[in-house]
């Protein structure tokens, strides 16, 4: 098979290539690095031709034409599977709606339950093999392409070919059309600094981690500070495990604290679903052998988890109840980003044998309207709050003040252990919150 000639039939514009969407399509951009730049050019260009085009997307991580052409969605209505900021503000000014999910089961409900049109979104160059690799997002790339009734790949250059592990691919022949992009520069997001506040919780994490551990980290600041003060440590031979690759395991790579050496599952690789983070954090994925792209229903599934010995998961939240219920998505009915993976590693952490489930987060926060100083523990969650944990699930949580392990504990032993890592000036007012609730004993000592 002559795979260039098959390329160039194949080969065509941004402008031509969107012409086979129709009103009331079903159309998939992928998620984070995957998404197209020209064909969304192309398709926001035929804005007066169209009504009603549905798009799904997540994570964007840059202006979506699309969105800027169509305020009034009534010809393009974007819909996200997992918040970026960009996608929250679309959200707070109703240009773009939340698609809710458990990570593990995106390429599941892409398979047994969604329509689509028209998959597009951009991918590295073709090989000499004439497969196209999925890059920096695998995720659920090859169950939207197994769905889609017409498949355009937008190829740019500068994407890095991300190595297998699983689904990291798709074949010319399974594709209708190909573009030819400007090669755009690829988005970049800066890991934010760590407070004082982070380091303390850091370091309390850090205590709990063993040599020849695995690590998975997830989005934020505090997970990456957490990172990063592992390459300052004494730890060794630890290895990756996780959905979002990030900064954090470059800059452990870089301080030697990655081998992957002792995994019991996937020997000698680092596995990951997408990558967001610096330019040199994709340079690293590229072709890097030590490093295995999968889906997420591989590297989220709690039934594989169990089988990674000494895994740690680490994930931070907004709010915590006395319960032990987390929000990790929403302030209020504000949603803020997404479900993501995190009860898919709360899971799978404690299922693994010598593992563990950290949920870390500040204690408190300062209300921007206010001023105030605010508890991220309170004794109810607010109306509409969406609760991404469930209290059966909680392990393990910590702030500045502690660790409180929740695993298997009853509804007063669950009071007290959270109250005791809040801020010492809310205490008493969730002590007060927990005799309501008929969940604390008078027995009980908090200093």
């Amino acid at each position: 098979m002559n795979f260039i000639q098959e390329y160039r039939t194949k080969l065509t514009t941004a402008e031509r290539a969107v012409k086979v969407i129709q009103s009331g399509d079903w159309v998939d951009y992928n998620f984070t690095l995957a998404q197209p730049v020209a064909l969304d050019k192309a398709l926001a260009a035929r804005k007066n031709e169209l009504v009603n085009v549905k798009v799904r997307g997540g994570f964007s991580l840059r202006p979506l034409e699309i969105v800027n052409a169509d305020h009034e969605r009534e010809h393009f209505f974007y819909n996200s599977w997992h918040f970026s900021p960009y996608e929250r503000n679309l959200s707070d000014r109703g240009l773009c709606n939340y698609i809710p999910m458990i990570y593990r089961n995106k390429p599941l409900f892409y398979r047994k339950s969604l329509e689509v049109d028209v998959a597009m979104f951009s991918v590295a160059p073709m090989d000499k093999h004439g497969y196209f690799n999925f890059s920096l997002t695998n995720s659920a790339s090859r169950a939207i392409c197994e769905k889609a009734k017409i498949i355009i790949l937008e190829v740019n250059e500068k994407l890095p070919i991300a190595l297998g592990g699983q689904e990291n691919c798709i074949h010319i022949s399974d594709i209708d059309y190909i573009v030819e992009s400007s090669n755009p520069d690829l988005p970049v997001i800066q890991s934010a600094e760590a407070t004082d506040t982070d380091r303390k919780i850091a370091k309390l994490i850090i205590k709990e981690i063993n040599n020849a551990s695995t690590i998975q980290l997830g989005v934020g600041g505090l997970p990456n500070a957490v990172g990063k003060m592992i390459a300052e440590s004494d730890l060794k031979d630890l290895a990756i495990h996780t959905e979002m690759l990030v900064d954090a395991y470059l800059i452990m790579a870089k301080a030697g604290k990655i081998t992957n050496r002792y995994k019991n599952v996937d020997k000698g690789k680092g596995a990951w679903a997408f990558c967001a983070g610096s330019q040199e954090l994709y340079d690293w994925v590229d072709r890097n052998s030590g490093l295995a792209s999968y889906p997420i229903d591989y590297t989220n599934d709690p039934n594989v988890m169990a089988n990674i010995d000494n895994l740690v998961t680490i994930n931070s939240c907004v709010e915590v109840d006395i319960l032990g219920q987390v929000t990790a998505e929403t302030s209020g009915s504000r949603q803020i980003s997404g479900t993501g993976g995190q009860l898919d590693f709360l899971n799978g952490g404690y299922l693994s044998k010598e593992g563990k489930s950290f949920i870390c987060f500040n204690s408190t926060f300062i209300d921007k309207k206010t001023g105030l100083m605010k508890s991220r523990i309170v004794v109810d969650l607010p109306t509409n709050a969406v609760v991404t944990d469930p209290r059966t699930q909680a392990h393990y949580f910590v702030t500045e003040w502690g660790m409180a392990n929740l695993a298997g504990r009853s509804t007063w032993e669950r009071a007290e252990r959270i109250i005791e890592i809040a801020h010492p000036n809310f205490r008493e007012e969730l002590i007060k919150g927990a005799e309501k609730l008929g969940i604390w004993r008078r027995s009980n000592k908090i200093s």
